[in-house]
């Protein structure tokens, strides 16, 4: 062969021609850098006009699938919560949409109640307050409420949030107030709603009811526990008789000893629990009070004693149904405490005998109800003890009131011991501030009534994860009444008229009736604009001067929780959404609030739940797993992430894509962590999946699948081996889509792009893109898989990189089947792709690769070889497959390792650069034979046989011809 001369004799250099144009180089215009300030908006703009998301509701032909959306409340700005909760939701209706549902998405928000009444009053000047009428306030409620609406409206949509923002619902709209009042009608028709006077949450901060939804419970309240002597005046006759079986029993001064954290409601105290199934001592101490006999638990006995650190002796012992009709005394005033029977005491902790205050607690309400004791609650809405407190009128129950009662006990010699004691102590969410327990005159739904109904339905639900049914099933087993009056002006009133005279209370399905199309039409500043007889039926109107309009407004959590009947079986939406929703999608806190709600009054007055499937999702933390908040200062901004912050080095913008990756990336069914380190991750997992489609693209350039792609049976076994990744890959992301686990969807697709791709298929297609003739069968062959590479990637991506995915589309360098990716639908395959016996054979092939790179990279950190294609590939294979796999692939098998040759040998060479011992094969690698070509850069020993070409190797001449 002769050599290519690269100078002459005189020491001239002789041309070597330039074959950079003859090669076929990548070109596209869809760039590398996403530029997602800028792209990402103009994507959203041509959505909006060429009305993509109006268009696949409108004509998609599948069923509805309706995702009903938990209303955010309106009174603050967006953080990664909100992110973390939309996000899903539009991930989950693009795709299915892309499937050909109808995924109408109507967002909504919560608009009344205590927190947007507390930012109103908060901005006004103390002096103006004292003037502003109920209806003052609400109209600033409302335009507060609306202006945050729109604000989060805008960060909606530039995340990317698909939705019917014309027609969202909002809980002050008059046709949603209606509905809700409509929910409330039926509930009265039921029997499920009454007015009582009960012991509720009671927010003295707020001066309002609490639902338990509206309660929080922060680490680290200490409360001041006391243990306090009620001496019994009167024992039980049964009492008695085991008094008498010991004369120093019975002299010796005897009293009930009671343990309470509330020290507060002693001034309430009416009586003393005890269990009729525990067993009781009569315990004798010796101390600064002189000797003391007390009833005590009898496994509380030994923990009393070491708490008091005195000896106590048990003197007697009996069963707890023995104390019954016991008659101790009040220690601060003088009437009676006598000693109930009932089954909420327990010996956990304390003494086994509980203070009871029935206006003050759940368990002491209904046992003095069913002892029939009256109900005592001296305190008002502001937390202060009011005059039946005696000595203790006028003092906040809270602060100075629990010390002056604790002062009192001491006085009285009563006080056994106080010590601070560490629990789960309820406050208001909005406030901060601690909450207590007051019975107060409030309206109620009666979820005893249809309890039974509520747990069948909750059996028919989808939950997930599954232990959400077991969450709200405890919930709703639990809970007897439900608290639904709460006492401001912002919120939909309880639409009840009371006598002036007697109290008694109007509330007919006629009057709901007719206040329900008032509201319809007027909205519900309509109770606080009109006259009593405006608001009542012209057949109750001759009585309206006997009658006042209640004050009362109902909880937030009825309006919300209305909201399937307003949106999903009412009229606030143009069209028809469908009842009950396939999909309710929330924080796992909604079980006790939204899911809740919704339940109990879709059951209440339908029989079934609102919901077919419940998702619930975790919370947002640090990188540390802290919780976010202000006062820590770890919170992050999502229009940060998307925009970037002051200084771009340290907060870059990432774009609405970056942001919608994280949230597809996590496990999300508990604490979801997020920080900067993870949203560079993010990033650079977006960077790749975006390079993998711009190498695609870039090689398409010149192809269009309707006349050069190549049909599956010529394809080569490398091009059928990626087709059957490609389909294992396409049912993987289905199946997460499927099952909402969108962490396996963000595993499948990097790893296909960086893995299969990237590192693999591409890696060795480069040689036929660039070098073979653009319209050989090799070439085409590969670009006929690149091209269904290139849409399975923008398809699977689409749900969640909505924007990089439009992109891609847009940039497609042949004709498309649709304007956008979403009306392309999902992705489509061919079940002769399937191939395992082909793939288990590339398996090992890409195994075998593997050692062989690692040899490479040996040999190129010792500069014995720079480029792999300065290398050929000896093997010595001793397993028959392997040695059979490899040799079936001919002349393609350098292609493989990117060797410029490759050799199957019964014995590798002693002047082998490097070696490496794999399981089957032994791997050598030594200089490639021949000179370099200027073409291919490949080394062949053939350079120069062309009289044509002299300076091309063998393939390079016969591609220039068409031939390759």
């Amino acid at each position: 062969m002769n050599s290519v001369p690269t100078e002459t004799s005189d020491n001239k250099s002789s041309a070597v021609p330039e074959y950079k144009d003859t090669v076929n180089l990548p070109q596209t215009e869809f760039s590398m850098r996403a530029n997602a300030i800028e792209k990402e908006p103009e994507i959203q703009k041509f959505w909006q006009d060429q009305g993509i998301y109006d268009n696949l509701t409108n004509h998609n032909q599948g069923e509805n699938f309706i995702l009903h959306d938990g209303p955010p409340y309106a009174n603050g700005v967006l953080h990664m919560g909100h992110a973390l909760n939309k996000i899903l939701k539009d991930i989950i209706n693009r795709y299915q949409l892309m499937r050909g549902r109808k995924a109408r998405y109507v967002l909504g928000w919560d608009c009344h109640g205590l927190p947007i009444e507390l930012k109103v009053i908060q901005n006004i000047k103390a002096e103006e307050r004292k003037t502003l009428t109920p209806l003052q306030l609400r109209h600033r409620a409302r335009d507060f409420a609306l202006e945050t609406i729109a604000a989060q409206t805008t960060g909606f949509k530039r995340w990317g949030i698909w939705g019917d923002y014309e027609n969202a619902y909002y809980t002050l709209k008059p046709a949603y107030e209606a509905a809700q009042i409509s929910v409330f009608a039926k509930m009265v028709l039921n029997g499920y709603i009454y007015r009582g006077l009960k012991p509720v949450y009671w927010s003295p901060s707020s001066q309002t009811a609490l639902a338990e939804a509206e309660l929080e419970y922060p680490e680290n309240h200490t409360s001041r526990s006391i243990y306090v002597a009620f001496s019994v005046k009167n024992p039980s006759d049964a009492l008695q008789s085991v008094l008498n079986t010991n004369q120093e029993l019975a002299k010796t001064p005897l009293s009930a000893l009671i343990w309470t954290t509330t020290p507060w409601t002693i001034p309430a105290n009416l009586a003393i629990s005890a269990n009729p199934h525990l067993s009781y001592s009569i315990v004798t101490s010796s101390g600064d009070r002189g000797d003391q006999n007390y009833i005590v638990a009898t496994e509380l006995v030994a923990k009393l004693a070491a708490t008091f650190e005195q000896t106590l002796t048990v003197l007697a012992s009996f069963s707890g149904e023995i104390l019954e009709h016991t008659i101790a005394t009040h220690p601060i005033f003088d009437r009676d405490s006598p000693i109930l029977l009932g089954d909420h005491v327990t010996a956990e902790s304390g003494t086994g005998l509980v203070h009871t205050a029935p206006g003050h607690g759940q368990d002491d309400f209904a046992i003095g109800n069913k002892y029939g004791l009256s109900i005592l609650s001296p305190v008002d809405d502001y937390g202060i003890f009011t005059a039946e407190a005696g000595q203790f009128a006028g003092l906040n129950v809270l602060k100075e009131g629990n010390t002056a009662v604790i002062e009192a006990l001491t006085e009285k010699g009563v006080l056994i011991k106080e010590e601070a004691y560490a629990h789960k102590y309820p406050y208001d969410w909005r406030t901060k501030k601690p909450v207590i327990v007051r019975a107060t005159e409030q309206w109620f739904a009666s979820v005893e009534g249809f309890r039974e109904a509520a747990l069948e339905a909750i059996e028919g639900v989808k939950w997930i994860p599954a232990m959400g049914k077991n969450r709200i099933t405890s919930m709703v087993q639990e809970r007897s009444d439900w608290c639904i009056s709460r006492q401001r002006s912002w919120g939909v009133p309880i639409p009840a008229f009371y006598h002036i005279e007697t109290g008694e209370v109007l509330l007919t399905p006629e009057t709901i009736a007719h206040i329900q199309t008032i509201i319809a039409e007027r909205g519900s500043d309509a109770w606080w604009e009109l006259s009593v007889a405006e608001l009542l039926p012209p057949e109750y109107r001759d009585r309206a001067a006997n009658y006042r309009k209640g004050t009362d407004t109902m909880d937030v959590w009825f309006d919300s929780g209305s909201s399937w009947a307003a949106v999903l079986g009412g009229g606030l939406v143009p069209y028809e959404l469908g009842y009950p929703a396939d999909l309710y999608l929330e924080g796992s806190d909604q079980h006790r609030g939204w899911f809740q709600s919704s339940l109990l009054t879709s059951v209440a007055t339908n029989g079934k739940a609102p919901y077919k499937t419940v998702l619930t999702h975790g919370f947002t933390v640090d990188e540390n797993g802290r919780k976010m908040s202000k006062s820590e200062g770890n919170g992050i901004d999502p229009m940060v992430v998307i925009n970037g912050g002051k200084n771009l080095k340290q907060e870059p913008a990432y774009g609405a894509d970056v942001l919608r990756l994280w949230v597809a990336s996590v496990d999300y069914s508990g604490d979801v962590p997020v920080g900067k380190t993870i949203l560079n991750q993010m990033g650079d997992v977006s960077r790749k999946i975006r390079n993998t489609a711009r190498f695609l693209l870039s090689n398409l350039n010149d192809f269009d699948p309707a006349k050069d792609a190549v049909p599956f049976d010529q394809l080569p076994e490398a091009d059928r081996y990626i087709l059957h990744r490609l389909s294992e890959v396409v049912h993987e992301i289905t199946a997460a889509f499927d099952s909402f686990q969108f962490f396996r969807f963000f595993q499948t697709i990097q790893n296909f792009c960086t893995v299969d791709l990237s590192n693999f298929y591409l890696d060795i297609a480069k040689d036929r893109l660039y070098i073979s003739a653009s319209s050989s069968p090799r070439r085409r062959s590969c670009q006929t898989v690149l091209a269904l590479c290139l849409d399975t990637i923008a398809k699977a991506i689409a749900p969640v990189l909505c924007h990089t995915a439009e992109d891609i589309w847009q940039h497609m360098p042949y004709t498309v089947s649709h304007k956008s990716v979403f009306q392309a639908g999902w992705i489509q395959t061919e079940e002769q792709w399937n191939n395992p016996q082909l793939a288990a054979k590339w398996q090992s092939l890409r195994d075998i690769r593997t050692e062989v790179n690692k040899v490479m990279e040996q040999a190129r950190n010792a500069k014995a070889i720079g480029s792999s294609l300065e290398a050929k590939v000896l093997l010595e294979v001793s397993d028959t497959l392997m040695r059979s796999n490899l040799l079936s692939l001919g002349k393609e098998l350098r292609y493989l390792f990117i060797a410029s040759q490759v050799e199957l040998v019964n014995d590798l060479p002693e002047q082998a650069i490097y070696t490496n011992d794999a399981e089957g094969v032994r791997i050598a690698v030594v200089n490639a034979d021949g000179e370099k070509c200027p073409r291919c850069w490949n080394y062949s020993t053939h350079i120069g046989e062309s009289s044509e070409h002299p300076h091309l190797c063998e393939r390079c001449v016969d591609a220039l011809a068409g031939n390759f």
